[in-house]
């Protein structure tokens, strides 16, 4: 019988998947970004990034341009080790299904 590692359920939500996957490829990405890429609502990604930021998977910066506030993200080593897995492991995921 084979043994299926879990998928971390941290990243494992729709959202929270497409955020780390955005910012394991970017230097950093502000939230009106991420908010486009993953369709979410505002308080929708907000609490998503919370949840991977409580996680330590990503970092979120709050700061002020031009006098408006703006909202950074950029992953963690953690985050991205735990990425990283997560993609192997749907990886095996995929090769035992064929």
């Amino acid at each position: 019988m084979v043994k299926y590692t879990q998928l971390d359920p941290i990243i494992h939500a729709p959202i929270r998947l497409s955020a780390m996957t955005v910012l394991h490829s970017m230097k950093d990405a502000d939230f009106g970004y991420l908010k486009e890429v993953t369709g979410a609502t505002d308080g929708n990604l907000s609490t998503h990034l919370s949840r991977l930021e409580s996680a330590e998977y990503i970092k979120i910066v709050k700061h002020f341009e031009a006098k408006k506030p703006k909202t950074t993200c950029s992953i963690t080593a953690k985050g991205r080790v735990a990425y990283q897995k997560y993609i192997s492991v749907l990886e095996q995921y995929i090769k035992r299904s064929k």
